[in-house]
């Protein structure tokens, strides 16, 4: 199946988990509920229609997509000390779920936000190719601007790396360009670098362990938000050190790019 290859790199980046109240966690991998998310928003989609049925399948199109995560960088988590409403007069702060302002004495909310900082992902988007086309087009002219998760995460470029390819999951075990936190030492041949699968993959002759995850949109409507559960795979990839960029790794990024585009 053909595919898309896309690299998610940000200052900071946040795929929620155990998003509630006011403890806010992250997943360490982008989740298919924010990938989704991200393509709705690119295409101007609000919540309310984001994965409104096709009317001549009945589905949402975003269900047949596949994801296959390389884990770069997995960043280092980050937690932010997150303070809302404090300090402005009452009945101009905060409200309760009841439609109250909150007692001046408890105006702050306080909440504890989990990010990955300095992570880079790069990924391989698996589908048909209408789609993938069309995904393509609208991240590079998005109707919304992208982010990572929250508002504020907002991605580096190139985010778009490659258009629709025949082995998007081949480019990203022997050919493209590798961000790792560290360069390889010299006597090294290959570097370990982990993968997420959102199916078993086929070359692993023994099954690896697999993990269930809550990360299937169904709704993202604010009040009505809801997710499925999926099961994924992580791998241990030997990869070759000749695809490490060092930095600064847009160079490589780039000849990569424009390799592609001269084909």
């Amino acid at each position: 199946m053909n595919g898309i290859l896309l690299r998610l790199a940000a200052p900071l980046m946040s795929f929620g988990e155990h998003a509630a109240f006011h403890y806010r966690d992250t997943f360490p991998f982008p989740t298919r509920s924010a990938l989704i998310g991200l393509f709705a928003a690119a295409d101007g989609l609000q919540r309310e229609e984001a994965l409104a049925p096709d009317p001549d399948t009945g589905k949402s199109p975003y269900t047949d997509l596949e994801f296959t995560v390389r884990i770069d960088r997995p960043g280092i988590r980050h937690t932010d000390y997150h303070t809302a409403g404090g300090g402005r007069p009452h009945k101009q702060g905060l409200r309760t779920s009841a439609g109250d302002y909150r007692p001046q004495n408890k105006s702050t909310l306080i909440s504890r936000r989990v990010y990955l900082a300095d992570a880079v992902f790069t990924l391989a988007v698996q589908g048909p190719d209408p789609l993938l086309e069309h995904l393509v087009q609208r991240l590079e002219q998005p109707a919304f601007g992208p982010y990572l998760g929250r508002r504020a995460c907002i991605p580096d470029e190139p985010l778009v790396l490659h258009g629709p390819h025949p082995d998007p999951v081949g480019e990203l075990r022997h050919h493209l360009p590798l961000s790792l936190a560290a360069p390889p030492r010299p006597d090294q041949a290959t570097v370990p670098v982990d993968f997420i699968w959102g199916r078993q993959p086929d070359h692993v002759p023994a099954a690896p362990s697999h993990r269930e995850v809550a990360d299937v949109p169904v709704d993202f409507t604010p009040t009505r938000r809801f997710h499925d559960t999926r099961h994924v795979w992580r791998t241990t990839e030997e990869l070759p050190t000749a695809l490490y960029a060092s930095p600064p790794a847009l160079t490589a990024l780039a000849a990569y790019i424009d390799q592609d585009i001269h084909l």
